[in-house]
């Protein structure tokens, strides 16, 4: 079954809706300070809801249920480590953040190390966002494929041409009031699912209940422990430690959810912002969860393959199964959700090229330099992104949720460890946090290629090794020139 009349729509009146929005925020951008921080005027709420929103992707809502069907919710003690890692992100990061005017994470580098060690933190954030992002474009593709039949590459390029034409106009401000109207259009959609599956259940939650308890589905803390063994990955320890570090690298390192911070009022409505957004999370990766087990029970409680996908479940549920006009809902919520991760990470990565590497460039952004001249910059940096996503997503990756975490999991470590000796060891240098990266990130690599480490464990061990290897070099090099310090 294709989408109807009335779901296709209700797809190109969303489609068309939100980029009319995004473009209308152009109005009143004179400078770069507006383009990638919204001129620092968004409200905390509007911040939290962005900053869920960005944390949620189309892997989410494809392979969050794949999870929970093909295992349990053991995937959830990890999101109780997403709320320990934004606690000390909350005590231990903000506060060095705010005690400049930085439009990145890492204008902070500079300033402590100088100019390389601030390059090489931006180059591993690009390198690792462009990717991630890649695996998150991809995955629209499924649903776009079982909705209307289009092939990978068309999908990739008509969700991401709209999603370029209103972030290269509106920039932060339209990235964030997009955010909260694609997260309200998404968490609406999941619940029309989680409504329409108990209806068509047979028996509905009493046949949830009974499916799932033959195969223990219900199951959400594991206390083993264990650092290789697969059918572990997600346990009590790897997803309060693992996942405390992943958070702590990916809301604390990573431009993406950093330039939100940063467009905060002030440091104390980016912390509500942040610890609101946990909460979110939770109840949202909670929801998701529970309906894969329920999409279990509605097939039947059917015979798991390990190793076999299970992404196309939720997919095929939406299509073959939802009404129309629901089903149009729920295919425009999906499209919201990429299109929310792409259009913040296009202004990332925009701003860190921009603002990162702007001696490449011979361009100023503390002095102002010309305001006009760094807006169309930036506007073009956004239109080069936009276009190497599109080619990302067009190469084929493996079980979606898994690749993409995974994939940032070997870079994160290596940048958490580097913001970790910038704010907790004084004594630090530039050659020696330079080596401590280096040692973080070829030891990743290896971990990841020639060791049964499991990935939930990869931001502890890069963190760790960088962490280690930059005091030591730090000490053994002795103190280095100090870097010339940048406004």
């Amino acid at each position: 079954m294709r989408l109807t009349p009335l779901d296709l729509a209700i797809v190109a009146a969303y489609l068309t809706g939100v980029t009319l929005v995004g473009i209308a925020f152009r109005r009143g951008q004179r400078t770069v300070r507006d383009y990638f921080l919204g001129g620092r005027t968004a409200s905390w709420w509007a911040l939290a809801i962005s900053i869920a929103a960005t944390e949620t992707s189309t892997l989410t809502i494809i392979g969050t249920p794949a999870l929970a069907f093909a295992g349990n919710l053991t995937f959830l003690q990890l999101v109780l480590g997403y709320l320990v890692g934004r606690v000390v992100i909350v005590l231990l990061f903000l506060p060095h953040f705010f005690r400049g005017e930085y439009y990145t994470a890492y204008q902070m580098m500079e300033r402590r190390f100088g100019a390389k060690v601030k390059a090489l933190a931006a180059s591993t954030f690009l390198l690792t966002r462009a990717l991630a992002e890649g695996v998150r474009i991809a995955a629209i593709a499924f649903v776009v494929k079982a909705a209307v039949g289009a092939e990978q590459r068309t999908s990739v390029v008509l969700i991401m041409a709209l999603v370029l034409v209103y972030t290269f106009e509106g920039g932060m401000k339209a990235v964030i009031w997009t955010d909260v109207a694609q997260f309200m259009l998404y968490l609406s959609g999941s619940l029309a699912a989680f409504c329409l599956l108990l209806h068509k259940i047979p028996g509905g939650w009493e046949t949830v209940v009974h499916a799932a308890a033959a195969t223990n589905k219900f199951r959400t803390f594991d206390f083993s422990f264990s650092l290789v063994n697969p059918a572990k990955t997600y346990t009590f320890w790897s997803g309060v430690i693992g996942g405390g570090f992943l958070t702590m690298a990916s809301h604390g390192t990573d431009q993406t959810i950093v330039q939100r911070l940063l467009a905060a009022k002030s440091e104390r409505e980016s912390k509500i912002a942040l610890l609101a957004s946990g909460v979110i999370i939770f109840v949202q990766f909670a929801l998701f969860l529970v309906l894969g087990v329920m999409l279990y029970a509605w097939h039947g409680a059917p015979a798991i393959h390990p190793g076999q996908s299970y992404d196309w479940v939720f997919p095929d549920f939406i299509v073959t199964a939802m009404p129309s006009g629901v089903r149009g809902m729920v295919i425009a919520a999906i499209f919201a959700v990429a299109m929310s991760n792409a259009s913040g990470s296009l202004n990332s990565l925009a701003a860190s090229s921009v603002v990162d590497f702007r001696e490449l460039r011979g361009v100023s952004i503390s002095d102002g330099g010309n305001p006009e001249r760094l807006l169309r910059l930036s506007r073009w940096m956004t239109l080069f992104w936009g276009i190497v996503l599109v080619v990302l997503g067009t190469l084929r990756w493996g079980p979606m949720l898994e690749a993409g975490l995974t994939i940032a999991s070997i870079t994160f470590g290596s940048l958490l460890g580097l913001f970790l000796l910038t704010f907790l060891l004084r004594r630090a240098t530039p050659s020696g946090v330079l080596i401590g990266m280096f040692m973080g990130l070829a030891a990743m690599l290896y971990i990841h290629f020639y060791t049964p480490l499991l990935w939930t464990w990869y931001v502890l061990a890069g963190a760790g090794i960088t962490f280690l290897a930059g005091t030591l070099a730090s000490s053994a090099s002795g103190p280095d020139p100090a870097p010339h310090e940048t406004k």
